[in-house]
């Protein structure tokens, strides 16, 4: 007779194969009832792992896991992830460890993701992206005991050590910079509101814009897109109080907005400046070149790829904080005409 495998004790227990993978190694992320079934069923029906089988679940699959939750087509277009995977790659290469990539739509499905890929032993650990209030994933791999770092905060992350940078800083001297200028009317046009680094931005250039007086600072919704971002800054500039000065959340919907005052005959920066998150090649292609708040994304990324790996190796991992972004002044800001 064939020989019982995972997927018939997985088939007749009612479950994936990641939850039987979870049963018979004694890992959490299974409850005891559904334990208790699965290793019933994996009885009665005569199924024993092999010794070889054994030994490969606890070999390194040397390789890392990363699941953003965004759209898919963000991710084709935006420099900064792709700044942070090369910094992923630098270290990860290094030490001959791969990196695992599936585009998710919802924290549900990013969670769903790194169960399967954990019972499978596809990967040894995760990069987490985009931050959120009362993130459902913290708990999730802290039942899992799945070695992860966490992108953004500070926040409540639990034994899940975080890297972040200095956003409220950043805004601020964004903001200062174009007041200096003589800017009184500042807006800006955002990324996801569901992040949380989208929240510290917003209450950083509300507080800074107060403090300076500048009374008719608003924030635009949008989400990284260059289409989002040219909506959003047509919106502002239709206004009867519009904007003299815009800061952007990310460098594409920086020049999508760029496109959009050109499109309706203003001139940057005579009579619109902008400022861009993020500075990649796409800010100084354009013309005129965008001042940016520039940091180094790749090296964001060998940094967490770093810690990750010491999580991996067994070693105590603190928070840390990297670079923040700084201003780099270009042509596209000036006095307001």
């Amino acid at each position: 007779m064939k020989r019982p495998t995972i997927a018939d004790v997985a088939r007749h227990a009612g479950v994936s194969k990641g939850a039987v993978s979870y049963a018979l190694n004694g890992q959490p992320g299974v409850s005891d009832s559904t334990r208790e079934r699965i290793l019933a069923v994996a009885r009665d029906i005569g199924f024993s792992p092999s010794n070889a089988a054994r030994a490969l679940s606890r070999a390194s699959a040397n390789a890392v896991g990363l699941a953003p939750c965004r759209p898919a087509k963000i991710l084709g277009v935006e420099p900064w992830f792709m700044g942070l995977i090369s910094g992923f790659e630098q270290e990860l290469a290094a030490r001959s460890y791969a990196l695992t990539l599936q585009v998710v739509s919802t924290p549900e499905e990013e969670v769903e993701v790194y169960r399967r890929w954990w019972g499978e032993r596809r990967i040894d650990g995760v990069i987490l992206t985009d931050l959120r209030e009362d993130d459902i994933r913290i708990p999730v791999l802290q039942e899992l005991e799945l070695p992860a770092v966490m992108l953004g905060g500070p926040a409540d992350t639990g034994t899940i050590p975080q890297l972040w940078s200095d956003d409220t800083g950043s805004m601020t001297e964004a903001v200062r910079y174009l007041a200096a200028l003589g800017h009184r009317r500042i807006a800006r046009v955002s990324g996801l509101t569901s992040l949380l680094h989208t929240h510290e931005r917003t209450r950083a250039f509300v507080e800074a814009c107060a403090a300076l007086g500048l009374h008719d600072a608003v924030t635009a919704q949008a989400d990284y897109t260059g289409e989002e971002g040219g909506r959003a800054t047509r919106r502002l500039l239709i206004r009867a109080d519009r904007p003299t000065a815009i800061i952007y959340d990310n460098d594409v919907m920086a020049v999508a907005g760029l496109a959009a005052a050109q499109e309706m005959g203003l001139s940057v920066p005579a009579d619109l400046s902008i400022v861009a998150w993020d500075d990649s090649l796409l800010c100084s292609l354009v013309h005129p070149a965008l001042t940016t708040l520039s940091r180094d994304i790749p090296g964001y990324g060998a940094q967490a790829a770093r810690q990750l790996l010491k999580v991996i190796d067994g070693e105590k991992v603190d928070s840390a904080e990297g670079s923040a972004a700084h201003l780099t002044t270009r042509g596209s800001t000036a006095p307001p005409r």
